[in-house]
């Protein structure tokens, strides 16, 4: 692991320069390699937003499959013990392929790693990315494009929901290599009476010009 993981009191981490530019532009040339795919999602079709994605098809590439498991053993420790403080006895095994042999007896065989495309105009909706009962409860994000040579607006809106207040947003403007570590659905936060859940959505603000390439790496497969 190139950075050791923490995530903040906010609950989500923003780490520059996770990889370098010329392994972001090979992760982002795979898009064009059809046979890398198991499908690709059109996400006006669906009221997800506009723009697109393709999930990987098994066996993932090989620097996707690194990061995934490198991701999952620096991230285990802290996904137990958020879920312990929100007073859940899951626990998750020592490998990623342990993991995923959970998700598989709950029928969750179909790779969740993705790769994102927006062009002009595109924007995500506010969502989480949950494929079935068992789930990870973080995932994490690569930013494969240089803003403002390459693409322009786009930025990652991440929307926390404390109980019992409105909504909070906060707007990030990661960089090219840059990984952004966030809930999935909802993480443990301390306050005068214990510990209590902010639960968390997440999207991309309307890019403006140019093309906005990321990765997504969600550690439970889907249904």
């Amino acid at each position: 692991m190139r950075h050791a993981l923490t995530l903040g009191e906010e609950s989500f981490a923003l780490v520059p320069s996770f990889i370098s530019r010329s392994d972001a532009e090979q992760l982002r040339d795979l898009y064009e390699n059809d046979r890398l795919f198991r499908s690709r999602i059109v996400m006006e079709r669906h009221n997800f937003g506009r723009g697109e994605y393709k999930y990987f098809a098994q066996p993932l590439p090989a620097t996707v499959q690194s990061l995934r498991e490198e991701l999952y053993r620096e991230l285990r420790p802290i996904a137990n013990d958020a879920m312990r403080a929100m007073g859940s006895d899951v626990t998750y095994p020592e490998s990623h392929q342990a993991f995923l042999e959970v998700c598989f007896a709950s029928e969750q065989r179909r790779p969740t790693a993705l790769l994102l495309k927006y062009g002009p105009g595109d924007y995500n909706c506010l969502h989480q990315d949950l494929y079935g009962p068992v789930a990870f409860p973080l995932q994490a994000t690569i930013y494969l494009s240089r803003p403002g040579d390459e693409f322009t607006g786009g930025e990652v809106v991440l929307a926390e929901q404390k109980p019992r207040a409105q909504t909070r947003a906060h707007v990030l403007a990661p960089r090219q290599g840059d990984l952004l570590v966030l809930p999935t659905r909802a993480a443990p936060r301390r306050g005068a009476n214990g510990t209590y859940k902010v639960n968390f959505k997440h999207g991309v603000s309307t890019v403006t010009s140019g093309e906005r390439f990321t990765l997504g790496i969600i550690f439970h497969d889907a249904l």
